[in-house]
């Protein structure tokens, strides 16, 4: 487990799954991202009842696109780990908030490994919740409420500032509200 002052390590251990998303082995952070092999994770995404988004700033800690805007919580599964516990656990770490029937968490779509996702299988959720959120400071430098029209806007005039993923994700998010 990452401590507050790193924001991942490079021994995690990750399930390394197939083309079905069927587990085929294991290995650590480091080797699975640099021999880009297909793993899990999970993005989730918070709307207040103004229907704005919560979107994180990722730290300049993070081993992959920091300083740039991302879901509102992500994270890879612990080998073992399914999805929905994952984004439970995910969302608790990064921002501090424990899922409950209130927050109404929502599986949206599932996505297939590839180079835009970071050659992850992800399933992406959105739940409700107007904070106040902990933001876990190794993890993200800060966050901010967006309208959907901002960031449609942002990610067309600013693209370097949204991870990869996230940009493949936002449209078929708003196509499955």
């Amino acid at each position: 487990m990452p401590s507050r002052l790193t924001a991942q390590r490079d021994d995690e251990i990750f399930d390394v799954v197939n083309l079905l998303d069927e587990v085929v082995g294991q290995s650590t952070r480091k080797e699975v991202h640099t021999q880009k092999l297909r793993h899990r994770s999970v993005h989730a995404l918070a709307f207040g009842a103004d229907d704005r988004v919560f979107l994180q700033k990722r730290s300049m800690l993070k081993d992959t696109s920091p300083g740039r805007w991302d879901s509102s919580c992500s994270g890879h599964l612990d080998s073992g780990e399914s999805y929905d516990a994952a984004v439970v656990r995910e969302v608790a770490e990064e921002i501090g908030v424990v899922l409950g029937a209130e927050h109404a968490l929502e599986p949206l779509f599932k996505l297939d490994a590839s180079p835009d996702t970071g050659f992850e299988f992800v399933w992406v959720y959105c739940f409700r919740s107007a904070g106040p959120f902990v933001l876990h400071p190794a993890e993200i430098e800060c966050g901010e409420w967006f309208t959907i029209a901002e960031v449609s806007r942002g990610i067309v005039e600013r693209p370097k500032e949204f991870t990869r993923p996230f940009k493949y994700i936002w449209p078929r998010v708003i196509a499955a509200m």
